[in-house]
Formats: C-alpha cells, sequence, structure tokens
C-alpha cells in the first residue's frame, strides 16, 4: 500500500501534466477549494470577456446583441464542445435551459416514446432536482405515470420490466460519490425495451463519458460545477440521433419552432435538437459558459480522470490513518475506479466539522444529514493541497473530540 506524504504529493505535483491549468482560474488566496462539485471556480477569461460582450454587443449593438446569428453561433461552438467532453455529436447536443426544465421535458418525452407503459425507474438517492422534476410530471399525469423508487441496496436492473418506460439516474450519485455503469444499465433498459436517462452533473468534465458508445437515450448535464460556468449556469441535454425526430415535447417556446417569427398560432416544431430551445437564452450566461467550457476542451479527459481518482486515493487514505477512531465513516465506495471526483464521510456532527474547515481555509461541504464532502478539481487543485486538507480535517476533528470528552486513541502521525 502506498505511503502518502507531503514530499510524495508534491513530487506528483512536480511532475502533474495538468498543473499549468491551475494558472487558468482565479482562486482565493489560502483557499484549498475542494467545492468543485457544487460551482467551479472562476476562469480568469471570464471577466474580461462578460465585460465585452456587456460593452460592445449590449452597450454598442443595442436590439442588434438579440439578433440569431450570433446566439446561433456560440449555441453551436458550446454543442460541439460539450459534445466532446460527452462522447456526442454536437447536433445531438442543446444548450442553454435549465436542468429540472430539461429534466421535465426528457422524462415526459421517453414516456412518449414507450407508449403503454406508465413507469419511471429511479434511486432513491438520486439527485433531488431529477426526483423533484420526475414527481412533478407524475403529479400532472393524476396517476398515470407513476415515479417509482428503488432502495440503496436494490439492484436497479432487477426492476426493471415490461411496465417501465424510462430508467433514470444519476451518472455520479450527489452524496456518495458512487459511478454507475452506463453500458451495463442501457443494456438492462433495452433488453425489457425502456430507456435511459442520464443526469451527468456530477460527472462531466471530470472524466471521459462516451453516451454514443453506451447506447444512452437521453441525458442532462449543468454548467456550473466541472464546467466551471458560474452560479446558475445553463444546462445542457442530448437526445440520441435516433430519437430526435420521433420526439413530442410538453413544452413548446416560439425559438423553437420551424419559423419563430411566423405570426400563425399552429406552428410545426423545428427539425432536430432546436426544438428543445424553449426561449432566448441569457448571452451573459452563455458567454460565461463558453468561457468555462473552453478551458475544460483543452484537458485531456483520461488525465483528468487518472488525477482525482489519485487525489481521492490519497485524501481517503490519509483521512483513515489520521481520524481511525474519532468517528468519522467514509461513505464512499473504497474503490476509486467505482466513485466519481469526490469523497463523503460521515459523522454524527459533519455540519459543525464542515464550517471549522472552512475557517481554516479548507471548503468542502455539507451535506444532511451527516455528510461531509471533498470535491477534487484536478485541473484547479493541486496533489499538495490534499496533504493540506487532508491535515486539517484531522486537527478539526480532533480538536473537536477532545473538546467535547471524546479522547479516543490518538492514531501514529504521519510525519512529512
Amino acid at each position: 500500500m502506498r505511503r502518502w506524504t507531503a514530499d510524495a504529493l508534491r513530487a506528483l505535483d512536480a511532475e502533474d501534466p495538468l498543473s499549468a491549468f491551475r494558472d487558468r482560474f482565479l482562486l482565493p488566496r489560502g483557499c484549498v477549494y475542494l467545492n468543485a462539485h457544487t460551482l467551479g471556480p472562476l476562469p480568469g477569461d471570464t471577466p474580461a470577456a462578460l465585460a465585452r460582450v456587456i460593452e460592445e454587443r449590449w452597450g454598442e449593438g443595442l436590439a442588434r446583441a438579440c439578433e440569431r446569428p450570433g446566439e446561433t453561433a456560440l449555441l453551436e461552438e458550446l454543442a460541439e464542445a460539450i459534445a466532446r467532453l460527452v462522447g456526442a455529436a454536437p447536433h445531438e447536443i442543446a444548450v442553454g435551459g435549465s436542468i429540472s426544465v430539461d429534466l421535465f421535458e426528457l422524462s415526459a418525452a421517453a414516456v412518449d416514446l414507450r407508449p403503454g407503459r406508465s413507469i419511471l425507474l429511479s434511486e432513491r438517492r438520486s439527485l433531488p432536482t431529477a426526483l423533484r422534476a420526475v414527481q412533478g410530471l407524475c403529479e400532472l399525469s393524476r396517476g398515470e405515470i407513476e415515479l417509482v423508487l428503488v432502495e440503496e441496496d436494490e439492484p436497479l436492473a432487477d426492476k426493471l420490466d415490461e411496465r417501465v418506460a424510462c430508467l433514470v439516474v444519476s451518472h455520479v450519485d450527489d452524496r456518495t460519490g458512487r459511478l454507475v455503469d452506463l453500458q451495463a444499465l442501457s443494456a438492462a433498459a433495452h433488453e425489457v425495451g425502456a430507456l435511459l436517462l442520464v443526469d451527468l452533473s456530477h460527472s462531466v468534465g471530470a472524466m471521459p463519458i462516451e453516451l454514443q458508445a453506451c447506447h444512452v437515450d437521453f441525458a442532462v448535464g449543468c454548467g456550473d460545477k466541472y464546467l466551471c460556468g458560474g452560479p446558475g449556469a445553463p444546462s445542457f441535454l442530448f437526445v440520441a440521433e435516433r430519437h430526435l425526430e420521433r420526439v413530442r415535447l410538453p413544452l413548446r417556446g416560439r425559438v423553437g419552432d420551424a419559423e419563430p417569427f411566423c405570426v400563425e398560432s399552429a406552428r410545426p416544431p423545428g427539425p432536430g435538437i432546436g426544438r428543445f430551445a424553449l426561449a432566448s437564452p441569457s448571452l451573459l450566461a452563455l458567454e460565461a459558459l463558453r468561457c468555462g467550457v473552453a478551458v475544460v476542451a483543452e484537458a485531456d479527459l483520461p488525465l483528468v480522470r487518472a488525477k482525482a481518482m489519485r487525489s481521492s486515493e490519497a485524501f481517503r487514505a490519509l483521512v483513515g490513518e489520521r481520524l481511525a477512531g474519532y468517528g468519522i465513516e467514509l461513505a464512499s465506495p473504497e474503490d476509486p475506479l467505482a466513485r466519481g471526483a469526490h469523497l463523503a464521510f460521515s459523522h454524527p456532527r459533519a455540519e459543525a466539522i464542515a464550517s471549522a474547515l472552512a475557517e481554516h481555509g479548507v471548503r468542502g461541504d455539507f451535506r444532511r444529514p451527516d455528510l461531509v464532502r471533498f470535491g477534487f478539481g484536478p485541473l484547479w487543485n493541486s496533489y499538495e493541497e490534499v496533504w493540506i486538507a487532508a491535515e486539517r480535517f484531522a486537527e478539526v476533528v480532533i480538536e473537536r473530540a477532545l473538546a467535547s470528552g471524546f479522547p479516543p486513541e490518538r492514531p501514529e502521525r504521519a510525519r512529512s
């Protein structure tokens, strides 16, 4: 078993092929930012790019800023870049929506494509955003569509049958970081005639994804996490080419019609992925997302994945060494191949620990009821920060354990 020390981690930084990306982000001084799975940091190019859009397209261009050619070019650029990140074709990607609306639309489209089937199948621990969107659809259907939730210890494939219209899953579990096998789930769903809808919010930009190769039917992803598009960044959706001309949507927007400016009340939907556009997107939001995606798209995703696994594994080992006997339990899979780019630890005082860590310059985050999470952003986190974060985590937990009168036998401290 590898011995992780400060010197060993610094040595990894010296040979890290991704180290130059760190300078592409504006990171707060003195902060170890391990909250990447909630909001990615600010790319250095974003402020100037937004200023240009404000001054040139809005300030000088005025109404011309709303003209479709410029907006269409930006959407196409984003679709092409995101398609490369998720293993899809650009014409299968639509950008500029809301992830909740996208999930609602795609769930409804899946049910429509599978007449006679009434069940949407998901996991109880799925991303709350996904569950709420699907629950809303079921409530509106007045019992015609049912959401069936599988418990954590039940294999999803065992619940698939001819009543299921669509299997809705998170590629990486929001709470624990558990990674699902898209190829296997797709095969299991298709074997019984069901479709597969995947939420990529906690994986896109952090690992290679191959939607076409895995025969995924639909997918959604957010732009504010590893894609670094900023708070409230637009989402994107994927529709496999085989479904594009058959899919029908419950929501329609003028800009998604074949003739957006036609005055007739009954207008046909636009061709292909363009019909998913409900309204004109925010050019400022799209520009911020473009800056983030541009940085991520330059990186070699297999290297990104390898660094995330190595970083999280070093952190897991260091925490295990320092906090054995202090009530800290790993809530993520032990195997780095079975998880995404974040780790979760459970502790009865998780919220207080996360708050204290922030005061000590380490920004992880808290998830109810008892999880402290740490996300590893391979493009902006160094290996040395893994050591720093593990040391401060241990100091906070041990200090609070001693203060509460629970001083177990302290493990032998590793030396750097």
